[in-house]
């Protein structure tokens, strides 16, 4: 058996998207560990047990470049929810950009939303 256990997002500071993901959206901080010159920074959904996240510090300019835009414009990241409603609510109350209102398509309701860094994700709840 294999799992997925995490994707790196590079983001142009840890505090800042510890702050946006942990402090707005309530996700874990499971790891940070200074390592000297960079962080291991792994944070998890509420409630998820695998799937993690690994905040990562931009540190070459080629790095800084692809800030929030790491999956060439398109949806790269996909966060699945119990309760669309309530999800939505709460991160549009924590001031979380969308860039449509919910659909609803066969595989269930979604919308594209953005965090602060300019990364796209879906919100989805499974149909």
């Amino acid at each position: 058996m294999q799992t997925l256990h995490a994707v790196t997002l590079v983001v142009p500071d840890y505090d800042s998207a510890i702050a946006f993901y942990c402090g707005a959206l309530g996700w874990q901080l499971i790891e940070d560990v200074d390592q000297g010159r960079k962080r291991w920074v792994r944070i998890l959904p509420p409630g998820a047990t695998q799937g993690s996240l690994i905040l990562a510090r931009a540190d070459s300019p080629e790095q800084t470049a692809i800030i929030g835009n790491q999956f060439g414009g398109r949806v790269g990241l996909f966060l699945t929810t119990d309760d669309f409603e309530r999800d939505h609510q709460a991160m549009l109350a924590a001031g979380v950009q969308f860039d449509e209102d919910p659909r609803y398509e066969s595989y269930g309701t979604v919308a594209v939303w953005r965090d602060p860094f300019g990364n796209r994700w879906d919100l989805i709840q499974p149909a």
